[in-house]
Order: C-alpha cells, then structure tokens, then sequence
C-alpha cells in the first residue's frame, strides 16, 4: 500500500524556519533549519545530500572565512543532528551572513536567499579550474513548491532558479554570473494520489514562472540587505 502523505500546505513554509546559533572557534556563527518533515522530494547541489532524494530538513550554515575543514558533510550532519533534526536531509554552507535572509512569494512558491559576493566572477572564464571540493557556498537559494516534479522537472527548476539568480545579480548592478560556489536546493511536493507530478519548470511553465519571480525577488532582497520576515525559534547550539 502506498505511503499517505500529508496535503500540500497553503500557507507560508519556509518562513517556518529556526535560528541556530553557535560558537566556533571563538566566533558567533548563524544557522537557519527549515523542518520540512515528511513529503518532500528535494534537487540539490548541496555538500550534503545532493542529488534527488526525498528529504525531511534544510540546513543553511555560516562558517568562518578561510574554512579549511576537510569534512563538510559531517559538520554539517553533526549541526543539524545537535539541533534535534531528524532523517536525511540537505546541507548548505556559506562564509556569508545568514540571519537575515532575502525571502519572496509567488504563486505558493517561496525562495529563501542568502548572499556574499566579495568573491565574484563570469561562470565562463579563461581560468582553469582546480581539484577538488569547492569552498563554502557564497549565494545560497533555497525553494519550496508545493506541488509534486518530475524528476526531469526538478533538473529544470534548477536551471530556472540559477538564470533567476543570474537575473538578480544583474539588476543589483553586480557584473557578474555568480561566486563560485553558489548552491542551490529545490524542495518539491512527494507525488500523492490528489496532485499529477508537473513535468516542467522553466520560466515560461506555471511552476516556473513562479519559481523564476520568486528566486528573483529573494536574492534580490538578500543582496541589497532587506531581511525575511522573523525565524520562528532562536535556539543555541552546544
């Protein structure tokens, strides 16, 4: 028998987030958990559960400038698993602020953004690129769609995300595509039997649209400092 999962939700949900706090090494460092639960398939580029996977949790840590941990994903599992969080789940890591994300609406898609550019660039440059794992991620989005993707679609909203992303940087005045770390995780709806799974997402499709206009909007807000409404809990790390 397949698993029931709960209805999609109407109201907001990644305003539902918790800000963590901790100290590392001397210095006070943010975090923000969004509790997802169950009924969440999530696309990301993330240290820590990337790929496509269901998911129940979504971790998006400061670390100190010059982070030279070799062990990204631990430390992002142990964070998570310090602050009660249970099952899989998706890590992001950033040396930029998180307390005070840029967060949009649209159309029941939400995106939460948090943003550094001191580190910027053009994705196609004449540089070569280097082994190994990249540094904590500067540009960090985050969407929740409260709808079921194909797993084709979860790829384009992915795409979409990024060229909304690039969109952003370009209106703040930033002559740049990105940093070159950025990472990005899309949180869709599990398929039940009271939604079809949404084959696209590009910027034209309904989702995407949607999806499109709200990453736009939060990096946005992110980039020129205009806060999120205030996390739910403050809690403080051992």
């Amino acid at each position: 028998m397949p698993a029931v999962l709960p209805s999609p939700r109407t109201g907001p949900l990644l305003t539902d987030w918790e800000h963590l706090v901790r100290t590392e090494d001397g210095e006070r460092l943010h975090a923000l958990l969004w509790r997802a639960g169950p009924g969440w398939r999530m696309v990301a580029s993330a240290v820590l559960g990337g790929g496509i996977a269901q998911r129940t949790w979504v971790l998006n840590a400061q670390v100190a400038h010059g982070y030279r941990r070799t062990d990204p994903a631990r430390h992002l599992t142990g964070l998570a698993r310090a602050a009660g969080a249970v099952g899989p789940g998706v890590g992001l890591m950033t040396a930029a602020e998180v307390a005070d994300p840029g967060y949009a609406r649209d159309g029941g898609v939400e995106a939460v953004a948090t943003a550094g550019v001191s580190v910027r660039g053009w994705a196609a440059s004449p540089a070569e690129g280097a082994d190994g794992a990249d540094p904590p991620g500067t540009i960090n989005v985050v969407v929740a769609v409260p709808v079921p993707l194909t797993d084709a679609a979860l790829v384009n909203a992915v795409m979409t995300a990024t060229e909304a992303k690039v969109q952003a940087l370009l209106d703040a005045g930033y002559d740049c595509s990105g940093t070159p770390s950025d990472a990005v995780c899309v949180a869709a709806r599990a398929p039940h039997a009271d939604a079809r799974s949404h084959a696209f997402a590009g910027p034209r499709s309904q989702w995407g649209a949607r999806l499109a206009r709200a990453v736009h909007h939060a990096v946005l807000a992110a980039l020129r400092g205009s806060p999120a409404p205030s996390p739910t809990t403050v809690s403080r790390l051992p």
